[in-house]
């Protein structure tokens, strides 16, 4: 086998390959006994046509066809491994020469993998900063404790709105002094403060008695999900049709001893701060883990090929389609909504779309120089966490993946989030977790201690037994 590389435009490969003519006569041959198990021949049995039948029935360029395809799938396999190229996109076949008693020749066009070139990515010093908690964060998850329990109570008729208030409504909103569809609701119920309405709307109705009418005047924000009234300015028509106050409980021990397991309010605060500790190291863990990736791949170089990002962005479109099918609602009523065009979605997708790529060809590559592995057991550990996930069995969820051409991707998953393990274990540690690591743990201690109680155990056996043995002389 002979093959030909040529890099083309586009990010392209064009493989060349030259197989013996004796090659294509085997194909041949292989190419008969297949058409004859396909098609009914007269006067044989299926299967049992032999080939000069077959190529009279069916035609020799028929039969030639054939035997091409079978010797190009063979053969790109084979060019591909010896070049040690990894395809992104789908081989484009072309023969060049398929005749009797001559070379087979074909040539195939497809994007390589990107050639990945590793910089630092061991031994990254990114430092970890935990927020300290103070005691204004234990009030206020008091305060977010307390709200969550209020209770709401009828207001006299000369209450006002207030913020933090449960309203009803009625409103009607115009552009231009022309209603828009979403624009018009009848007691509407609405928390004041909950930012549910555009910016601006619910901080007019502070101070509006029940049954007050009020025009509130707004902008839509230039972002809004729907296009066509972004940045347009709106007026609502409204009417309060019932106020309601939010009553906060006290906060002593009767409250404690309601919400949770506490007795006296210094355990619970102790407790809250000890949560919000524990909840600031670990986003403090996160955000340094996600910096120490982010840092490799700034210090990688590659040339990403744009069908591999155009690839992604539809992967995404793809995962958001079924996440709507699972809500009930159509992809195309989702455009509707939302004011995009494919055009458009598929823009705002692309940002996040290249840096998965990015991430991706990093942990890959740290992947195979580090010559990570997955052992089998892991792939079974992933399939039984998605089978708890999606309340299915591992066997219901294998049956899916691979219905899906997708039971590769578990393997890759689970290299790729070993590779992002390697990459933060092997961080420059600070000294609270050089020194934690230094101490040996309380595993390590109790190894040591039933090593030692069983030396000591095997001494005192040995000591007894000779003392029986001197007894006995």
């Amino acid at each position: 086998m002979k093959i030909t590389k040529e890099n083309l435009d586009n990010y392209e490969v064009a493989l060349t390959v030259e197989l013996e003519a004796d090659k294509l006569a085997t194909a041949r041959k292989t190419a008969c006994k297949k058409l004859a198990n396909r098609y009914n021949f007269p006067g044989f049995r299926k299967g049992k046509a032999p080939q000069h039948i077959v190529e009279q029935q069916l035609g020799k360029e028929y039969v030639m066809e054939e035997a091409a395809d079978i010797l190009i799938q063979e053969a790109a396999t084979d060019a591909l491994k010896e070049e040690g190229i990894t395809p992104v996109t789908e081989m484009k076949p072309e023969v060049i020469t398929n005749e009797e008693g001559k070379d087979f020749v074909f040539k195939v066009t497809f994007t390589p993998y990107p050639e990945v070139k590793l910089g630092e990515y061991k031994g990254l010093d990114i430092k970890k900063t935990v927020e300290e908690v103070t005691d204004e964060d234990v009030e206020k998850q008091i305060d977010v404790l307390r709200d969550h329990h209020a209770t709401l109570i009828d207001t006299d008729e000369n209450a006002v709105v207030e913020d933090g208030d449960f309203i009803t409504l009625d409103f009607e909103g115009s552009i231009d002094g022309e209603t828009f569809e979403g624009g018009t609701g009848k007691s509407y119920p609405l928390t004041i403060g909950s930012g549910t309405f555009i910016p601006g709307f619910e901080e007019q109705l502070i101070g509006t008695k029940v049954n007050e009418e009020k025009d509130v005047k707004v902008t839509f924000p230039e972002d809004y999900h729907s296009a066509e009234y972004a940045g347009a300015d709106a007026v609502f028509k409204c009417k309060v049709l019932s106020i309601k106050h939010r009553q906060l409980p006290e906060f002593n021990e009767e409250f404690v001893k309601k919400v949770s397991k506490f007795e006296t309010i210094e355990d619970f605060k102790a407790d809250i701060r000890k949560n919000l500790e524990a909840g600031a190291k670990r986003r403090a863990e996160e955000k340094q883990h996600r910096e120490a990736i982010d840092k490799a791949v700034e210090n990688m170089t590659v040339d990403i090929p744009p069908v591999m990002i155009e690839n992604r962005i539809s992967q995404l479109i793809n995962e958001l389609s079924l996440q709507l099918q699972s809500r009930g609602m159509t992809f195309e009523s989702y455009l509707q909504y939302t004011g995009y065009d494919m055009d458009h979605l598929r823009e705002s997708y692309r940002e996040g779309a290249e840096k998965d790529v990015r991430d991706d060809l990093l942990l890959e590559t740290v992947a195979k120089q580090e010559n990570i592995e997955v052992d089998p057991k892991e792939i079974e550990n992933e399939i039984a966490i998605m089978a708890l996930t999606y309340r299915v069995t591992p066997k219901q969820i294998v049956k899916i993946l691979k219905e899906n051409k997708q039971l590769s991707a578990i393997h890759t998953n689970v290299r790729r989030r070993k590779a992002m393990q390697f990459i933060i274990d092997n961080m420059v540690k600070d000294e609270e977790e050089a020194k934690k690591d230094s101490k040996p743990s309380t595993e390590d201690k109790n190894i040591k201690e039933d090593t030692k109680d069983a030396k000591d155990s095997k001494n005192n056996k040995d000591t007894k037994a000779e003392g029986k043995k001197a007894d006995k002389k």
